[in-house]
């Protein structure tokens, strides 16, 4: 975690820096590492990124942030204009220059170099996708690397604990390639809980032993390795893949659209042609991923499946030291007392991005004020980050546990098609609960029964909801499961 004093800069250089004091560095870096700002007229502030991608998730997630802040740096400003760089077509060179380069390169022998940072001349809405047709199998295999890694995200600095120790078991022992291990795993769990920083210290350990590995983003993978295939650097391209024995792939998630979907399946199966080993990570379950065609998430499932669960308190106890003794290498005067460290365990729950954003502020204020930490500046600080009281997150398949045992059906039965009626009322109940119970859509949760149709889900909870209302000991029933999943 890089945690340091504010600096009095430029009001976008402020507006960055309040950024990484609420969001924390690892979502920073992920987002706005690379966001330039071009001006500001008027009542609006233009910035500029280098993809489209971001450009939407940006303008999605963060927009009224942005506007808040830029509002406490200059008063009038109410928009926020995002362009994309990548808009620029890079200048072809064309005439003597070109025949001269290309003379040169015939007579060295020596490929073109791999060029990632091309000159931009405006004309183009198409997005410059660096053209890899003279690139040898060198520059190529490099070009598969992917995205960049975070070096401060390691193994060293991976905080572990019962809900996560299965997952980097996994992905440690893939990272250390020894023989016997698995060749595919797929790691799901809700945001901030630490999936990306298990992959880039997978890809940190693995190149450390000498072994090719490839970490790709969704944005890259979207943005660069896809466009790149339909080249004719594709050849190069293919045969470079078989040099790779590690594949990492990030935030399938973020890999959506129809249209996508065909280009995405058909690009990961010729990915999973030539590595030895497979790690992937999203936010959900294979089988919830849209993007995933139906062919190529059974074969992901013949893989590991692990999901990683939220954070308990002595892993987010662990995880705020860890954060503590890493900021003190730089800053040794600070300092959080045990009571500030057990506040921000109890009660800041919603991930471990939230933890670390926590403790940036609490180091910002600390040297922006040079007063100490204190339990109520905590308090008064990180309002907004504190869950207490707030009722966790409940998944499909604890409901699906506590309907088995108390009706005594195996899981099994209860997905199965038979119709039986021992097996009809506890299904429409189980999926009754997971309607009201979790954010999951009709189409979700019938795949977690069984891949029924979204209108069978339909029909069991219009049923059972009618029922309750009429039937007491049915309703005293579905509550007392209710408490059942709840505790």
């Amino acid at each position: 975690m890089q945690l340091q004093a504010l600096a009095d800069s430029g009001p976008w250089d402020r507006v960055k820096k309040e950024l990484r004091n609420e969001l924390g560095e690892d979502i920073f870096s992920n987002w706005f590492g690379r966001v330039n700002h071009e001006e500001t007229t008027g009542d609006a502030v233009r910035l500029s990124v280098p993809t489209r991608f971001l450009k939407n998730w940006i303008q999605s997630n963060y927009e009224k942030q942005l506007v808040g802040l830029w509002k406490r740096e200059k008063d009038g400003i109410s928009r926020i204009e995002l362009t994309v760089r990548g808009a620029l077509r890079p200048r072809l060179i064309e005439g003597p220059q070109a025949s001269k380069a290309i003379t040169a390169r015939r007579i060295s022998g020596r490929p073109a170099p791999f060029n990632s940072t091309p000159q931009f001349s405006a004309g183009s809405g198409i997005a410059a996708i660096p053209c890899l047709a003279d690139t040898g199998e060198e520059s190529a295999s490099e070009f598969l690397s992917g995205a960049a890694l975070n070096p401060k995200l390691t193994f060293d600095t991976f905080a572990e604990g019962t809900s996560n120790s299965l997952a980097c078991a996994a992905v440690r022992q893939m990272a250390a390639g020894h023989e016997g291990t698995l060749n595919m795993l797929y790691v799901h769990s809700s945001t901030g809980i630490g999936k990306t920083h298990l992959l880039q210290a997978a890809a940190c350990q693995a190149r450390k032993t000498g072994r090719h590995v490839a970490y790709l983003s969704a944005e890259f993978f979207m943005y660069h390795l896809v466009p790149a295939l339909r080249t004719p650097a594709f050849p190069v391209l293919r045969q470079a893949m078989k040099s790779i024995d590690l594949l990492l792939i990030d935030d399938l998630q973020f890999l959506h659209g129809k249209q996508a979907q065909e280009e995405f399946s058909k690009t990961l199966e010729l990915l999973m042609e030539f590595p030895s080993q497979v790690i992937m990570a999203a936010d959900r379950a294979p089988e919830d991923l849209e993007t995933l065609g139906t062919g190529l998430c059974q074969y992901i499932q013949k893989g590991e499946v692990i999901g990683i669960q939220a954070t308990d308190y002595a892993l987010r106890l662990d995880i705020v030291n860890k954060r503590i003794a890493a900021a003190r290498k730089t800053h040794p005067g600070f300092s959080v007392p045990d009571e500030v460290t057990d506040y921000i365990a109890r009660y800041v729950i919603a991930s471990a991005r939230d933890l670390e954003g926590a403790l940036n502020r609490l180091f910002a204020h600390n040297q922006l004020s040079r007063q100490p930490v204190t339990l109520e500046l905590a308090e008064k600080t990180l309002h907004d980050l504190v869950r207490i009281g707030e009722p966790r997150s409940i998944k499909v398949e604890e409901i699906q546990q506590v309907v088995c045992k108390h009706f005594s059906v195996t899981k099994a039965d209860l997905l199965s098609s038979c119709r039986a009626r021992v097996l009809v009322r506890p299904r429409q109940i189980a999926m009754y609960i997971a309607k009201v119970m979790t954010g999951r859509s009709l189409p979700e949760i019938g795949r977690r029964f069984g891949n029924r149709d979204h209108t069978t889900v339909l029909h069991a909870v219009r049923k059972i909801d009618s029922m309750v209302k009429t039937d007491r000991a049915l309703s005293q029933e579905v509550e007392l499961l209710k408490r059942l999943i709840q505790s």
